[in-house]
């Protein structure tokens, strides 16, 4: 078993190798990639150190799985010479999410549709992921008629030059800026690039993602993203109308039985998800379940996931230990 990761200095490339060795992920040989300026350096993994190569090497070398967390123009060029070579690319960035040939998993809820051919298989934002753990179980039980979401980012989510930006405020350090304006002690309404339709392409990657990975495309869904001076995690308010009526006490029952999902939902002992708890941790952390008094069948509900985690490295690497277990790896 050869596994690559690309992109491997990166913060969600950092998390890969942790969770890599947490869950004592199979292989006999890693192979480590990343931009030119790194090729030669050393990662340590294990207590072993491993040499960065560049990626033109890595493709020669044909691992057997490779895990992208390089963007979404590396990925385009780079995933299919990997295919070609008999590899497994797991993509981390938007690249081949909407592509109708491609598969977009989350393993819990719809790891039955990757099969023996896919040879790229698509990581979803890591906002839709936290959303639609939650909301899956619902969907069945109840049909989703329409989400209204609003989140709450983490600069990681930017990434490491976003959390510089973030520390460099807090200290009065003047530095690079990765956001046009200030993070510190603010909230960005823009994620992502502004669309013609004066929506974020992340606001509609939440849409049209989660219309595939639900299988689904009745579901109405509309989004604000927002930017927040935080590290541990995202945080979701989200606003489902589902066709049929449901009761309080079988959602928090249903979602507590989900795989994956944690319910925090005691509020009169000030118990509820929050970014600076869900760091470091895989679970996707719901709470704040209530009826929208406004109109019939509706929940409001908060959910809160580290983005690196569940929301990007966890994630991948599952769906690498689906395809072993299926033995969908040859």
């Amino acid at each position: 078993m050869k596994l690559a990761v690309v992109g491997a200095t990166g913060l969600v490339g950092q998390e890969i190798l942790r969770v890599l060795e947490e869950r004592n992920f199979p292989f006999t040989e890693l192979i480590l990639v990343a931009s030119a300026k790194s090729v030669g350096h050393t990662v340590k993994f294990k207590g072993s150190d491993y040499k960065i190569i560049s990626i033109e090497d890595a493709v020669k070398q044909a691992p057997d799985i490779a895990i992208f967390s390089a963007g979404g123009g590396t990925s385009l060029e780079w995933a299919p010479k990997f295919a070609e070579a008999g590899t497994i690319v797991i993509d981390n960035s938007s690249a081949w999410r909407m592509d109708p040939d491609k598969k977009l998993v989350v393993p819990e809820i719809n790891g039955h549709v990757i099969g023996i051919d896919d040879r790229i298989i698509a990581n979803p934002n890591c906002s839709t992921i936290q959303m639609v753990m939650a909301l899956a179980p619902l969907h069945v039980a109840y049909k989703i008629k329409r989400i209204v979401v609003s989140t709450y980012q983490s600069v990681t989510g930017t990434g490491k030059d976003a959390v510089q930006q973030l520390m460099d405020e807090r200290a009065g350090v003047q530095g690079a800026k990765v956001y046009p304006h200030p993070i510190d002690m603010n909230a960005l309404p823009h994620i992502d690039v502004f669309l013609e339709n004066g929506y974020t392409k992340e606001e509609m990657k939440m849409v049209n993602e989660t219309r595939k990975i639900l299988g689904d495309n009745s579901i109405g869904v509309t989004s604000t993203t927002v930017r927040v001076p935080t590290i541990g995690g995202h945080s979701e308010a989200v606003n489902v109308e589902f066709h049929k009526d449901f009761d309080l006490d079988e959602v928090r029952r249903m979602l507590a039985a989900t795989p994956g999902v944690v319910v925090q939902d005691d509020p009169a002992n000030n118990v509820y998800p929050m970014p600076i708890y869900a760091k470091g941790k895989d679970e996707v952390f719901v709470g704040r379940l209530r009826r929208d008094e406004s109109q019939p069948n509706t929940l409001n509900m908060w959910i809160v996931s580290d983005n690196l985690r569940k929301g990007a490295a966890t994630n991948a690497v599952q769906i690498a230990e689906f395809m072993l277990e299926k033995s969908l790896v040859y």
